[in-house]
């Protein structure tokens, strides 16, 4: 199938909360959903699931939902060289909810939690909502940021990171675990926008640095673009951790459904000439960003994901970009940022991100 061809119109009739909640004439450029169909691998999983047994799955009483945690070993295995132990895995619907899980057991309210800023918005609500003290580490303009001056029991490492799409060297990592070994601190690693990393940048695995003491978050939702399927993992390498979730009742947290379940495995396993010509089309598009974009527009062109953040220079620079170019970016204010700043999707189709792009243009140029 051809994944670059994807007309305004044909996006328009989506039904995804992406293109569903942008108004009329708006393209939306908003939150992390790509605009291409999934891997035919995954595609006919689900069929073939659905078309055989929706029943309860036999591995129902595993508590790192059967095959998902050997598809996800042999994962972190062929990729980056990891050797993950599947029993360490467990699963939950999102990552989101295995941080408030992870956060629940590990931390009372009141405990410091240290995460750079800016952040993915979901985990800033996560901190606050569950009445622990946010630690920012301040990014630099230049995407690195510092450890904290103070000790915290866990520290949230976003990596590759969002919204900068910075992915962070062996040196910054070790910095990390320095710290972390120094203090007892818990390192919770969300990876899940580690295989949009771009050649020849690296990805390092946080657990391949200090694994006694690092929980691995991830999940092939947005590498594969079906996060409505709401499948994920962490890998628990701190025994500390683990012991904590295994003193839980099994399924007081709840779990994925099968078909979350036979997608993620079949992506994994099944799904990678499909995310290389993916990773094609975002590479492209993230130089087309620094190429059509006025100068006075700062870009530091990504490491990873598909996601570019902006300083445009203007206050409230995502509502002028969506009243005026029709346009819908999410605003820098959202994750710890300035409001000059905001953050684009770009994984869509050439002609879709050309119009973006210049309507972006006519209005900051």
């Amino acid at each position: 199938m051809n994944l670059d061809l994807l007309s305004l119109e044909a996006a328009r009739s989506r039904d995804g909360i992406k293109w569903a909640r942008a108004a009329s004439g708006v393209i939306p450029a908003w939150v992390a959903d790509m605009d291409f169909p999934v891997p035919d691998a995954v595609r006919e999983a689900v069929a073939r699931r659905a078309a055989t047994d929706l029943g309860y799955p036999e591995w129902l009483d595993q508590p790192s939902a059967g095959p998902l945690a050997e598809a996800f070993a042999e994962r972190m295995e062929a990729r980056y060289g990891w050797h993950a132990d599947p029993g360490h895995v467990r699963s939950y619907t999102d990552i989101n909810q295995a941080l408030q899980v992870l956060l629940h057991v590990m931390t009372r309210p009141g405990d410091p939690v240290a995460m750079h800023l800016p952040a993915y918005d979901p985990f800033i609500v996560t901190i606050t909502a569950m009445g622990r003290r946010l630690v920012p580490m301040r990014l630099s303009a230049e995407g690195r940021f510092e450890v904290p001056d103070e000790p915290v029991p866990v520290l949230l490492l976003v990596n590759p990171h969002n919204p900068s799409g910075r992915s962070f060297t062996r040196e910054e990592l070790e910095s990390v675990a320095a710290y972390a070994e120094r203090h007892g601190t818990l390192v919770i690693a969300d990876e899940i926008h580690a295989e949009l990393t771009y050649a020849p940048v690296r990805h390092i695995p946080f657990a391949t640095i200090l694994p006694g003491r690092t929980v691995t978050l991830t999940s092939a939702s947005k590498a594969f673009n079906m996060g409505g399927l709401h499948c994920s993992v962490a890998h628990l390498g701190a025994k500390d951790a683990r012991d904590a979730i295994g003193r839980e009742p099994a399924h007081i947290y709840g779990a994925p459904g099968v078909l979350g379940v036979e997608a993620t495995v079949a992506a994994w396993r099944h799904g990678d000439p499909w995310l290389e010509a993916v990773l094609a089309i975002l590479d492209r598009n993230r130089r087309l960003i620094a190429e059509r974009l006025p100068p006075r527009v700062r870009y530091r062109v990504p490491e990873a994901t598909y996601l570019a953040w902006l300083d445009f220079g203007i206050p409230d620079a995502a509502g002028l970009l969506e009243r005026e170019a029709r346009v819908k970016l999410n605003p820098g204010p959202l994750y710890g940022g300035g409001d000059t700043y905001a953050r684009l999707n770009f994984a869509t189709s050439a002609p879709i991100l050309e119009e973006i792009l210049a309507r972006i243009s006519s209005v900051t140029g």
